[in-house]
Protein backbone atom coordinates (compact mmCIF):
# COMPACT_ATOMS: atom_id res chain seq x y z
CA UNK A 1 0.00 0.00 0.00
CA UNK A 2 2.37 2.72 1.13
CA UNK A 3 4.76 1.63 -2.50
CA UNK A 4 1.39 2.96 -4.20
CA UNK A 5 1.21 5.75 -2.62
CA UNK A 6 4.42 6.84 -2.91
CA UNK A 7 3.94 6.28 -6.96
CA UNK A 8 1.13 8.64 -6.43
CA UNK A 9 3.31 11.05 -4.81
CA UNK A 10 6.27 10.40 -7.53
CA UNK A 11 3.40 11.27 -9.96
CA UNK A 12 2.18 14.69 -8.40
CA UNK A 13 5.87 15.80 -7.42
CA UNK A 14 6.83 15.12 -11.24
CA UNK A 15 4.19 17.84 -11.97
CA UNK A 16 6.02 20.40 -9.89
CA UNK A 17 8.89 22.63 -11.63
CA UNK A 18 12.05 23.88 -9.83
CA UNK A 19 11.26 27.53 -9.25
CA UNK A 20 8.28 29.90 -7.64
CA UNK A 21 5.25 29.81 -8.46
CA UNK A 22 2.66 32.91 -8.36
CA UNK A 23 -0.06 32.34 -6.19
CA UNK A 24 -3.08 32.35 -9.12
CA UNK A 25 -0.84 29.44 -10.73
CA UNK A 26 0.04 27.78 -7.41
CA UNK A 27 -3.52 26.89 -6.30
CA UNK A 28 -4.84 25.62 -9.12
CA UNK A 29 -1.95 23.50 -9.67
CA UNK A 30 -2.29 21.66 -6.01
CA UNK A 31 -6.24 21.14 -6.71
CA UNK A 32 -5.09 19.94 -9.97
CA UNK A 33 -2.10 17.49 -8.45
CA UNK A 34 -3.99 16.04 -6.14
CA UNK A 35 -4.67 12.11 -5.57
CA UNK A 36 -5.90 11.49 -2.06
CA UNK A 37 -9.73 9.66 -1.89
CA UNK A 38 -10.50 12.06 0.27
CA UNK A 39 -11.11 16.06 0.77
CA UNK A 40 -7.59 17.71 1.22
CA UNK A 41 -7.14 20.41 3.63
CA UNK A 42 -4.77 23.46 1.86
CA UNK A 43 -2.22 24.62 4.06
CA UNK A 44 0.08 27.50 3.54
CA UNK A 45 3.82 27.16 5.68
CA UNK A 46 5.61 30.36 5.82
CA UNK A 47 9.32 30.48 6.97
CA UNK A 48 10.16 34.15 8.36
CA UNK A 49 13.08 36.33 9.46
CA UNK A 50 12.06 36.26 12.97
CA UNK A 51 13.26 34.63 16.28
CA UNK A 52 10.48 33.82 18.11
CA UNK A 53 12.24 33.63 21.62
CA UNK A 54 12.56 37.54 21.77
CA UNK A 55 8.87 38.59 22.73
CA UNK A 56 8.91 41.50 20.39
CA UNK A 57 9.16 39.58 17.22
CA UNK A 58 6.02 37.22 17.90
CA UNK A 59 4.13 37.15 15.20
CA UNK A 60 0.25 36.19 15.99
CA UNK A 61 -3.18 36.82 15.00
CA UNK A 62 -6.36 35.73 13.79
CA UNK A 63 -8.45 36.37 10.46
CA UNK A 64 -11.86 35.68 9.36
CA UNK A 65 -11.15 33.66 6.17
CA UNK A 66 -13.44 35.31 3.37
CA UNK A 67 -14.75 31.92 2.23
CA UNK A 68 -14.12 30.22 5.28
CA UNK A 69 -12.65 26.69 5.94
CA UNK A 70 -15.42 24.18 4.32
CA UNK A 71 -15.84 22.50 8.01
CA UNK A 72 -18.55 23.18 10.62
CA UNK A 73 -16.39 24.54 13.69
CA UNK A 74 -17.60 22.63 17.07
CA UNK A 75 -17.52 25.67 19.59
CA UNK A 76 -17.66 25.11 23.52
CA UNK A 77 -18.03 28.17 25.22
CA UNK A 78 -17.09 28.73 29.68
CA UNK A 79 -19.61 31.66 31.09
CA UNK A 80 -21.50 32.36 33.93
CA UNK A 81 -25.27 33.90 34.08
CA UNK A 82 -27.09 35.93 31.27
CA UNK A 83 -23.55 34.95 29.25
CA UNK A 84 -24.39 31.23 28.74
CA UNK A 85 -27.99 32.35 27.15
CA UNK A 86 -26.02 34.40 25.21
CA UNK A 87 -23.72 31.36 23.66
CA UNK A 88 -26.89 29.17 23.64
CA UNK A 89 -28.90 31.56 21.37
CA UNK A 90 -26.31 32.76 19.02
CA UNK A 91 -25.14 28.82 18.41
CA UNK A 92 -22.73 27.39 20.58
CA UNK A 93 -22.39 23.90 20.11
CA UNK A 94 -21.31 22.88 24.22
CA UNK A 95 -21.58 25.50 26.60
CA UNK A 96 -21.24 25.65 30.54
CA UNK A 97 -19.37 27.01 33.24
CA UNK A 98 -17.92 25.18 36.27
CA UNK A 99 -19.04 21.97 34.86
CA UNK A 100 -17.50 22.27 31.61
CA UNK A 101 -14.12 22.92 33.37
CA UNK A 102 -14.69 20.16 35.99
CA UNK A 103 -15.33 17.79 32.40
CA UNK A 104 -12.31 18.66 31.13
CA UNK A 105 -9.98 17.97 34.07
CA UNK A 106 -11.34 15.16 34.81
CA UNK A 107 -12.09 13.23 31.42
CA UNK A 108 -9.29 15.44 29.44
CA UNK A 109 -12.39 16.41 26.92
CA UNK A 110 -11.48 17.81 23.80
CA UNK A 111 -14.65 16.94 21.37
CA UNK A 112 -14.86 20.76 20.01
CA UNK A 113 -12.63 22.77 17.57
CA UNK A 114 -12.34 25.78 19.60
CA UNK A 115 -13.36 27.56 23.09
CA UNK A 116 -14.81 30.75 23.90
CA UNK A 117 -14.12 31.78 27.43
CA UNK A 118 -15.24 35.15 29.48
CA UNK A 119 -13.22 36.74 31.55
CA UNK A 120 -15.07 35.81 34.88
CA UNK A 121 -14.01 32.38 34.10
CA UNK A 122 -10.16 32.39 33.25
CA UNK A 123 -8.92 31.62 36.83
CA UNK A 124 -11.27 28.32 36.56
CA UNK A 125 -10.58 27.78 32.74
CA UNK A 126 -6.57 28.55 33.55
CA UNK A 127 -6.29 25.11 35.27
CA UNK A 128 -7.11 23.62 31.82
CA UNK A 129 -3.93 24.54 30.37
CA UNK A 130 -1.83 21.04 30.70
CA UNK A 131 -5.21 19.80 28.21
CA UNK A 132 -5.98 22.83 26.05
CA UNK A 133 -2.52 24.44 25.70
CA UNK A 134 -1.03 21.55 23.51
CA UNK A 135 -4.00 21.29 21.21
CA UNK A 136 -4.02 24.92 20.29
CA UNK A 137 -7.34 25.66 22.22
CA UNK A 138 -6.50 27.77 25.55
CA UNK A 139 -8.81 30.85 24.94
CA UNK A 140 -6.75 34.00 24.73
CA UNK A 141 -7.81 37.67 24.63
CA UNK A 142 -5.21 38.57 21.62
CA UNK A 143 -7.07 36.39 19.70
CA UNK A 144 -10.60 37.10 20.95
CA UNK A 145 -11.51 34.40 22.39
CA UNK A 146 -11.79 35.57 26.42
CA UNK A 147 -14.66 38.38 25.50
CA UNK A 148 -17.87 39.28 27.04
CA UNK A 149 -18.84 39.46 23.24
CA UNK A 150 -19.67 35.71 23.11
CA UNK A 151 -22.17 36.12 20.40
CA UNK A 152 -19.97 37.51 18.32
CA UNK A 153 -16.84 35.33 18.79
CA UNK A 154 -19.02 32.37 17.94
CA UNK A 155 -20.04 33.92 14.41
CA UNK A 156 -16.33 34.69 13.92
CA UNK A 157 -15.58 31.40 14.61
CA UNK A 158 -18.33 29.43 13.14
CA UNK A 159 -17.35 31.78 9.46
CA UNK A 160 -14.06 30.75 9.39
CA UNK A 161 -11.93 32.46 11.92
CA UNK A 162 -8.37 30.87 11.57
CA UNK A 163 -5.30 31.56 14.37
CA UNK A 164 -2.03 32.04 12.99
CA UNK A 165 1.28 31.97 15.05
CA UNK A 166 4.62 31.57 14.24
CA UNK A 167 6.56 27.97 15.99
CA UNK A 168 9.99 27.94 17.84
CA UNK A 169 11.58 27.41 14.42
CA UNK A 170 10.36 30.71 12.92
CA UNK A 171 7.33 28.90 10.84
CA UNK A 172 3.89 29.30 10.50
CA UNK A 173 1.69 26.76 9.47
CA UNK A 174 -2.15 27.54 8.50
CA UNK A 175 -4.71 26.28 6.55
CA UNK A 176 -6.73 28.03 3.91
CA UNK A 177 -9.53 25.66 2.85
CA UNK A 178 -10.19 22.21 0.84
CA UNK A 179 -9.01 21.19 -2.21
CA UNK A 180 -12.39 20.90 -3.40
CA UNK A 181 -13.15 24.59 -2.73
CA UNK A 182 -13.89 26.28 -6.32
CA UNK A 183 -10.68 27.99 -7.41
CA UNK A 184 -11.27 31.72 -6.96
CA UNK A 185 -12.13 31.12 -3.23
CA UNK A 186 -9.32 29.24 -2.13
CA UNK A 187 -7.34 31.66 -3.76
CA UNK A 188 -8.73 34.70 -1.91
CA UNK A 189 -8.66 32.40 1.32
CA UNK A 190 -4.66 31.92 0.86
CA UNK A 191 -4.48 35.57 -0.33
CA UNK A 192 -5.84 37.31 2.82
CA UNK A 193 -3.37 34.72 4.85
CA UNK A 194 -0.92 36.36 3.21
CA UNK A 195 -1.66 39.92 3.95
CA UNK A 196 -2.55 39.46 7.37
CA UNK A 197 1.04 37.60 8.25
CA UNK A 198 2.81 40.15 5.88
CA UNK A 199 0.35 42.87 8.26
CA UNK A 200 1.86 41.25 11.24
CA UNK A 201 5.20 42.16 10.81
CA UNK A 202 6.96 43.16 14.12
CA UNK A 203 8.92 46.64 14.22
CA UNK A 204 11.68 44.52 15.52
CA UNK A 205 12.15 42.35 12.71
CA UNK A 206 15.35 43.35 10.59
CA UNK A 207 15.88 42.04 7.02
CA UNK A 208 14.20 39.99 4.66
CA UNK A 209 10.56 39.37 6.87
CA UNK A 210 9.03 36.02 4.54
CA UNK A 211 11.97 34.37 3.37
CA UNK A 212 9.65 31.41 2.11
CA UNK A 213 5.97 30.32 1.56
CA UNK A 214 5.31 26.92 0.69
CA UNK A 215 1.45 25.44 -0.56
CA UNK A 216 0.28 22.02 -0.17
CA UNK A 217 -2.63 19.46 0.31
CA UNK A 218 -2.96 17.39 3.15
CA UNK A 219 -1.15 14.57 1.12
CA UNK A 220 0.61 16.57 -1.53
CA UNK A 221 3.87 17.95 -2.24
CA UNK A 222 4.99 21.14 -1.64
CA UNK A 223 4.83 24.35 -4.88
CA UNK A 224 7.16 26.95 -3.35
CA UNK A 225 5.69 30.46 -4.24
CA UNK A 226 7.18 33.92 -5.07
CA UNK A 227 7.71 35.94 -1.95
CA UNK A 228 9.34 39.02 -3.83
CA UNK A 229 6.09 40.99 -3.58
CA UNK A 230 5.74 40.04 0.41
CA UNK A 231 9.04 41.51 1.23
CA UNK A 232 8.70 44.92 -1.01
CA UNK A 233 8.42 48.19 0.71
CA UNK A 234 4.37 49.02 1.04
CA UNK A 235 3.53 52.05 -1.17
CA UNK A 236 2.53 54.89 1.08
CA UNK A 237 -1.65 55.89 0.65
Amino acid sequence: MSQKQGKKFLSAAGQVESRAYQLEEAVPLVQKIKFAKFDETVELHMRLGVDPKHADQMVRGTLVLPHGLGKKKIVLVIASGDKIREAQEAGADFVGGEDMVAKIQSEGWTDYDAVIATPDMMRSVGKLGKVLGPRGLMPNPKTGTVTQDVAGAIRETKAGKIEFRVDKTGVIHAPVGKVSFETPKLLANAASLLAAVVKAKPPAAKGKYVKSVTICSTMGPGISLDVSSFNAKPVAS
